[in-house]
């Protein structure tokens, strides 16, 4: 989902506003009615409700409208049963306050008072002013540590809720086995049973605190080549045993409330009114009573991008009668068409009915009728306090992976006399896709000076970041509208909508257009989606010639130089770069306007031209600042996330330059890699002898990583995905079946270059006396596996005990090794320690030539090591007939 925005526009409020058939109960009236009485089952409080409803107000609890929409409250009064990320840009307490505000409008001055169902995203915090942000989810699978995932779904809910929303579109549950999938980051990896455990935690958490969780989506969102919302082609039985468990556990064990359907297609049906998805499988195989959402203009997408359908009423059909109860959000296809196509006696009123049931079923179990208004005084309490920074700093500590210490390189000795950091994300608060915003970032740059309050410290960023856009124009180059003298940049008009439209609520110089803004607003005054900019000025060059210039934005962007329209993309879009050509005369002034405009999501724009000799001398400053120190950290990454997805693995060049400049001047170099998902390291990785790989590390990263680099936290994550040697060999994961030839390529081996579960640490662990009892059992039976395992190191450490099964011999094939059990276990230097798994007929069982579920009898071997590709101990254990 574009984060939270992608809203069909020119749909007129009037659309929305229903039109009440029946006049308003006055309070004390409906206060004695079924519904409203607490004391009964929430079955019959809903079906009292239910049978007081027009059709007009049971629609109207299948619709949502979004955020700082025009009219809001008069959307609200019309009936409307849920509201999209209303409250982003908002403050704890503020949030709280306008939450109240709005349920007041809907409890007291509707007919039937009934509540509204506030939603956002929280895949690693909740996305808002001042809300704690840990490590991104593909950082939190790193930990290996469904408790610690307890720790902060615990806090994620309790924020959540004390701002009046009960809702949230988290968490990402999908399988990523291709790493250029650019929304890997928001992942759990590639493997079912760690995402399954993961994901479980997380919603069951956040459940039991009162919110309702939204595992998507649902059940694949990446296509061939890695790209996003593409069409999958997958086999029912690679369905069952890859991307279906992970969300049966969430229903099943995490009681999850709700499920969002996927944008693309499954075996040619729209996720969205995929029968066999919603129906069958959802609710008939797995019990789900709740209810399913569309990802945002999902719903749409049947009519306009799959081309299932004729007609809005038609899309409409499809869509419920699939089993899809909410559309998120705007009322394009739950609106005016869906009434059409009742009335018309397409849709069957019992079909309505059972969806409306499901979201009013939520709202009594939530408690919203009873007692819809929160705490504003206890939303500044539970938000940005101290513990909750502590458990974001252990977080980002768990989540860290050592990758390569060549010559125990780290830790670095906290008493060296000087350091260099450099790189774009040396000094950048970078928190991945839907963080949260507005509370304190720690930088890499701000840790590692905490951490060596003597030793001089040189920073240089040394490269941009995105690869796409050039180097950004500098101020110089930039005169305001009637500049005056030695006034530099450009005027930036700021609007509260995307079009533009109105008077801006903000007028100010920005001295250059080069701004990423990830999730949050450019200011407190503006929401934080659905706005736009013009920024107006002049261009003055300080030598002619002929220039390439780009503008890189996420989302549309226009430009016109001397009136002259030279860049024309008003559309949604991940951040992407036009590029275009002006032959400029030094010293002459060159009108220049700029137009954007921002729909959801991140939000960046940049200005750039191709003036090699700057970003020729950054470099050099690097390995200056290399060569006079004891040390370099390079802090690296590379653009990613919704709608960003990659065809190479690399860094980008400029990056890898970088590295190989700075490793080459002989000063021992550690690489930090910032990001969400695989790097391939052959263009540089044998010259540096240490790689850590910090994820999006969260608001306490910086401190995290300098005590990782330093020695005050001894790393113990390991990665959830596979990182393959080269981008060739995509997709690559650690649970293939066996092959009918080879592995091999003509030019390099099967083998990745860090495997799943791969992670070092600064001790050592030896694993011993593996033991499996009883070695036989009915298909009905449980194993016990138990493993010792000792730190024989000199520092005390976790290590991650993985657990993998091998069925093998099998009526159809069977994956090499699974993932079936994990622990992550703390142990001081010389400790031993005994790790028990406890093995079900759920851990053997497999789908058989006819997918039916069985457990086959016999033999199974049992992998215990540090990584998938590091087993340590093996035994097996038979499977015999009744």
């Amino acid at each position: 989902m574009k984060t939270c925005i992608r809203v069909l526009r020119g749909i007129a409020v009037s659309a929305v506003v229903l039109f009440l058939l029946a006049p308003t109960l006055g309070r004390s009236q409906q206060s004695d009615l079924p519904y409203r009485n607490s004391k009964l089952p929430v079955s019959d409080r809903v079906r009292d409700l239910l049978g007081r409803m027009t059709l007009e107000e049971k629609v109207g609890q299948l619709q949502c409208e979004i955020g700082q929409m025009q009219g809001r409250d008069a959307v609200v009064k019309g009936g409307v049963g849920s509201l999209a990320v209303p409250v982003r840009n908002f403050g704890a307490r503020a949030a709280a306050e306008e939450t109240n505000r709005l349920q007041r409008i809907a409890v007291e001055q509707t007919r039937l008072g009934i509540p509204l169902l506030i939603h956002d995203e929280a895949l690693h915090g909740l996305v808002g002013r001042e809300a704690t942000s840990f490590p991104q989810a593909i950082g939190l699978a790193a930990t290996w540590d469904p408790a610690l995932m307890e720790e902060v779904a615990t806090v994620i809910a309790r924020q959540t809720r004390s701002r009046g929303i009960r809702h949230v579109l988290s968490p990402v549950i999908n399988i990523a086995r291709d790493v250029r999938w650019g929304r890997v980051e928001e992942t759990y990896g590639e493997d079912p049973f760690l995402t399954a455990r993961m994901g479980a935690a997380f919603c069951k958490v956040i459940e039991r605190e009162g919110v309702v969780s939204t595992p998507k989506h649902y059940a694949a969102n990446v296509g061939d080549g890695g790209r996003d919302s593409n069409p999958v082609h997958f086999s029912e039985r690679l369905l069952r045993e890859i991307y279906f468990p992970a969300f049966k556990a969430c229903i099943q064990e995490g009681h999850a409330r709700s499920v969002m359907a996927a944008y693309n297609s499954v075996d040619g049906v729209p996720a969205t009114a995929n029968h066999w998805l919603l129906t069958d499988v959802l609710r008939n195989e797995w019990g789900f009573t709740a209810f399913v959402v569309s990802d945002y203009g999902s719903v749409g997408g049947i009519l306009t991008q799959h081309h299932a359908a004729a007609t809005r009423e038609e899309t409409a059909k499809l869509a419920l009668d699939a089993g899809l109860d909410i559309e998120l959000p705007g009322v394009a296809y739950y609106g005016q068409p869906l009434l059409n196509a009742i009335r018309a006696g397409s849709i069957s009123q019992s079909v309505l009915d059972t969806a409306v049931s499901r979201v009013l079923r939520a709202k009594f179990e939530l408690g919203l009728f009873d007692n819809p208004y929160v705490d504003p005084a206890e939303a500044v309490r539970g938000n940005d306090t101290l513990e909750q920074r502590a458990l974001a700093l252990r977080a980002a500590h768990q989540a860290i992976v050592l990758l390569k210490n060549e010559g125990n390189l780290l830790p670095l000795k906290k008493d060296i006399r000087s350091i260099a950091v450099i790189g774009p994300n040396a000094d950048a608060a970078r928190l991945g896709g839907y963080s949260g915003f507005g509370m304190k970032v720690v930088t890499v740059l701000e840790g590692i000076r905490a951490k060596l309050p003597t030793a001089r410290i040189q920073y240089v960023k040394g490269s941009e970041l995105e690869a796409a856009g050039l180097p950004p124009i500098p101020t110089a180059n930039l005169f305001p509208p009637a500049a005056q003298a030695g006034a530099h940049g450009l005027r930036g008009e700021y609007f509260d909508n995307m079009t533009l439209l109105g008077q801006p609520v903000l007028v100010r110089t920005d001295p250059v257009v080069n701004f990423d803004w990830e999730g949050g607003a450019p200011d407190p005054k503006l929401p934080a989606d659905r706005f736009s900019v013009r920024w107006i000025g002049a261009l003055v060059p300080s030598a002619s010639g002929v220039y390439k210039l780009s503008v890189t934005t996420d989302d549309g962007v226009r430009v016109w130089v001397d009136g002259k329209q030279v860049v024309d993309s008003w559309f949604d879009r991940g951040a992407s770069a036009d590029f275009f050509t002006l032959k400029l005369e030094a010293g002459r002034r060159y009108d220049l306007r700029i137009e954007y405009y921002e729909n959801g999501g991140s939000a960046s724009a940049s200005l750039g031209w191709n003036v090699q000799a700057d970003a020729s001398a950054e470099l050099q400053r690097a390995v200056a600042a290399a060569r006079q120190s004891d040390a370099a950290v390079i802090v690296a990454g590379y653009p990613e996330g919704e709608g960003r997805d990659r065809a190479g693995l690399n860094l980008p060049a400029a990056q890898e330059e970088l590295i190989r400049a700075v490793a080459g001047t002989g000063v021992p170099t550690v690489v930090v890699l910032m990001g969400g998902s695989a790097v391939t390291i052959g263009n540089w990785g044998d010259l540096v002898p240490a790689v850590v790989e910090a994820w999006y590390a969260g608001e306490e990263g910086g401190n995290a990583i300098a005590d990782v680099l330093f020695g005050d936290y001894n790393p113990g994550g390991k990665l959830p995905i596979t990182f393959p040697q080269t981008v060739g060999q995509v997709p690559l994961y650690y649970n293939t079946k066996p092959t009918g030839r080879g592995y091999d390529y003509i030019t390099v081996s099967g083998k990745p270059q860090f495997p799943f579960g791969h992670g070092l640490s600064y001790t050592k662990f030896a694993y011993s006396n593996l033991r499996i009892t009883p070695k036989a059992i009915a298909p009905t039976g449980n194993v016990e596996v138990r493993v010792d395992v000792q730190n024989t190191g000199a520092r005390a450490g976790d290590e991650v005990v993985q657990l993998y099964l091998h069925d093998v011999v099998a009526s159809v094939t069977r994956p090499l090794k699974e993932l079936k059990g994990f622990q992550r276990i703390s142990l001081a230097p010389g400790e031993t320690k005994t790790v028990t798994f406890r093995l079900t007929s759920e851990h053997l069982e497999m789908l058989d030539r006819e997918l039916k579920t069985v457990v086959e009898p016999g033999i199974f071997e049992v992998l215990v090591g540090s990584s998938s590709d590091d087993i340590r101990q093996k035994a097996t254990f038979e499977v015999r007939a009744l």
